[in-house]
């Protein structure tokens, strides 16, 4: 039914701009020409503020400082770690009060680490409250900074010694100190007393002063002196620690054998029991020649046994006033725990040992064989064209 108004047949839809309406139809071309993008929307005021702006900037710097602290960091780390350009081993010194940045530099100067600032950073963070010690050490090739800092730090440095011989002298030790090349500094302007220096082996490091070696072994003496005094023989005729030191050191001279030396102590003992002089060739050398010691081409003479000195135990009676020497643990044990003998006399018995007797006649008698040993020795020595020791007239036999 036609109410007037016509029904339309004309196509409904959305046009370009997306409203409902009629499509227009479009040619080839328009239809491949792009549809406009809407714009943007535009930023706000808040947005555009300086303050934002700033904040985003300053985000921006953190991110970039925090991502080149974190690679500086790996790089401090990996090269700490890293294997060493040293290609062979090589000692390095660490001077007495040197601080870290000083042995960083020293370390990169000599070439044994790579870069001196890691070094000196790496480890300051490692130590803490720890530092690196003075000394000498061998740094092994290849080494890292990170084991080269632990190194540093356990002070385990190399080390050299210093050998100081039984039966020496303090002059002499203090002779051999001086010539000792690592060792530094000057020695006490004032000797020390004969027979206080315990004679041994020290271990030093590179930067230690004579003066500490001479402590260490004043020291050293007096506690085993003390200790082997504590466990004596009651029954001994000595009655000081001095005496004792004394003695000691007369049987470290007379014997180098470690068998002899109680035996060597038991016939002085007996001697001074019975109130004999203990005729002592060591004490006429002390008494004539001082700490400085016999030269080697210096034989003993008879007209020495009648020298008048404090130490000549062929004139005076008992024990010298002073050691003559500094007695090592082994002639300290066997002056306080003497053998049980009834010796009186022994004589070199030509093989660099001696033999003992309890009688003149014995001793005597020893004497002989012993002089006759030196002569075929000599007779030996000549017919080989070459030059006899000279045999000490002190070994004579003495009669009280």
């Amino acid at each position: 039914m036609n109410d007037g108004q016509e029904n339309s047949t004309a196509p409904s839809g959305r046009n370009e701009g997306g409203t409902k309406g009629p499509i227009i139809p479009k040619s080839p071309i328009e239809a491949l020409r792009p549809e406009k993008v809407p714009q943007p929307p535009k930023r706000s005021r808040k947005a555009r503020s300086q303050v934002v702006i700033f904040l985003n900037f300053l985000m921006t710097v953190i991110v970039v400082l925090t991502l080149a602290a974190a690679g500086t960091a790996y790089y401090a780390m990996t090269s700490y770690e890293a294997r060493g350009p040293l290609d062979a081993n090589s000692n390095f010194i660490v001077r007495n009060g040197a601080g870290i940045a000083e042995i960083a530099s020293s370390l990169e100067r000599n070439k044994i680490v790579s870069d001196g600032r890691v070094f000196r950073f790496m480890s300051e963070a490692y130590l803490d409250d720890e530092t690196l010690k003075a000394g000498e050490y061998e740094i092994k090739a290849g080494a890292s900074m990170q084991e080269i800092m632990e190194l540093l730090k356990s002070g385990k440095s190399i080390l050299y010694s210093a050998s100081l011989p039984e039966g020496l002298t303090v002059k002499q030790m203090f002779r051999k100190l001086q010539d000792d090349p690592i060792l530094e500094g000057d020695l006490p302007a004032n000797l020390p007393a004969e027979g206080t220096l315990r004679p041994d082996t020290y271990k030093f490091s590179r930067g230690t002063k004579r003066a500490e070696i001479v402590a260490q072994a004043t020291a050293a003496q007096k506690t085993i002196v003390d200790q082997i005094w504590a466990k004596r023989d009651e029954k001994l005729p000595i009655k000081t620690r001095e005496e004792f030191v004394t003695l000691a050191s007369i049987v470290e001279k007379e014997t180098g054998i470690a068998d002899e030396r109680s035996r060597v102590a038991s016939v002085f003992l007996n001697r001074l029991d019975k109130g004999m002089r203990l005729q002592s060739d060591p004490t006429i050398i002390y008494g004539i020649f001082g700490g400085e010691g016999k030269p080697a081409d210096r034989p003993i003479l008879r007209s020495d046994l009648e020298k008048k000195t404090p130490y000549n135990t062929y004139v005076i009676k008992g024990l010298p006033p002073t050691p003559i020497a500094n007695p090592g643990r082994a002639a300290l044990e066997a002056v306080a725990n003497p053998s049980r003998t009834a010796d009186l006399y022994f004589v070199a018995d030509g093989t660099g040992g001696h033999v003992f007797a309890t009688t003149l006649d014995d001793h005597n008698a020893n004497v002989r064989r012993w002089r006759k040993l030196e002569a075929e020795k000599a007779s030996a020595a000549k017919a080989a064209g070459a030059a006899a020791p000279p045999a000490d007239a002190a070994e004579a036999p003495v009669q009280d």
